[in-house]
């Protein structure tokens, strides 16, 4: 069942407005021409979206753009004038006109696109590659969480172990653990422990770790580890919250399943508690059978673990 939402706190809003400010002065948009030129914002965007994606009716023109229908109309009458735009009828419907930059409209636009990138370039260069790396993955978070709507051409990706990844998976199951079961410091240690042996005695051909990551960011992770010859542990399955729905944590469980049947494992073999429902459900429907059970007090709780196999 969804959350409804609640309404924001005054300092939320307030923060968000501090941003605002400082984005908007950070790129000149209170100056009175964009790019120290005659055009407004709004009129450089809408030769922005003839350019790269003309010719186009005003009416989707304005739609996306959220661009009242009398506002735009006088600005393509401006630009018609100044014969940067041309009017025509459609090939396809001849009851539509569309709109095109003309030569002249090319010509104008093309140093403000450029005035642009350099000025965003400039922007980038005084940041360290790091820097740079956490600017854009937070702007792909800001696109995200405001324009749900907008999908990426992949929900996700998934990929092999890198630097800093370990880091981080110890610290999101430690957060989210903490947050939605109550568990305290102790299974961090845990992950903690079991990530760094992981590293420690990664053997390439018999062990694997796969990180799903979302427009730049980690979204979900799993371990398979060697036990034996015939036996493999699947280990710290998680999925975030915000990627949770994509399927992603049956991949995860799919890609352990595919990878040790490919290396002649025997059995795949995993331990978790009976809170974790949605995790047990995965497994479930991937065909592993609980074989144990037992009341254990962890993680400041008290829990039931469970020992999952899966014959290969």
């Amino acid at each position: 069942m969804s959350r409804m939402p609640t309404p924001p706190a005054d300092h939320q809003v307030d923060r968000i407005r501090r941003f605002n400010r400082f984005y908007t002065r950070q790129i000149g948009l209170l100056n009175e021409g964009l790019l120290d030129s005659e055009y407004s914002l709004t009129e450089v965007r809408v030769l922005y979206e003839l350019a790269y994606r003309g010719p186009l009716t005003a009416a989707a023109l304005g739609q996306d753009l959220g661009l009242d229908a009398g506002y735009l109309s006088r600005i393509l009458r401006r630009f018609e004038g100044r014969g940067l735009i041309d009017r025509s009828r459609s090939a396809e419907d001849r009851r539509q006109v569309l709109v095109s930059l003309t030569d002249a409209g090319r010509t104008t636009f093309q140093p403000l696109d450029r005035a642009s990138a350099a000025q965003v370039a400039a922007m980038l260069s005084g940041l360290s590659a790091s820097e740079r790396e956490s600017l854009l993955q937070a702007v792909s978070t800001i696109e995200r969480l405001l324009d749900p709507i907008r999908k990426p051409e992949e929900p996700y990706i998934l990929r092999s172990l890198q630097v800093g990844d370990i880091g981080w998976i110890v610290h999101r199951q430690g957060v989210l653990y903490a947050q939605e079961y109550g568990w305290d410091e102790s299974f961090e240690a845990l992950v903690a422990e079991i990530a760094a042996a992981f590293v420690k005695a990664y053997d390439p051909i018999w062990e694997r770790c796969w990180i799903a990551e979302r427009e730049g960011e980690v979204v979900g992770s799993v371990f398979l580890v060697r036990h034996s010859p015939e036996v493999a542990k699947l280990r710290l399955l998680y999925v975030e919250p915000s990627a949770r729905g994509l399927g992603i944590g049956r991949r995860l469980v799919d890609e352990c399943i595919g990878f040790a049947k490919a290396k002649g494992y025997r059995t795949l073999t995993l331990w978790t508690n009976d809170v974790l429902v949605s995790a047990r459900r995965i497994y479930q429907a991937a065909g592993f059978r609980l074989v144990k059970e037992e009341a254990h007090r962890s993680f400041g709780k008290d829990l039931v673990g469970q020992t999952w196999d899966l014959t290969l």
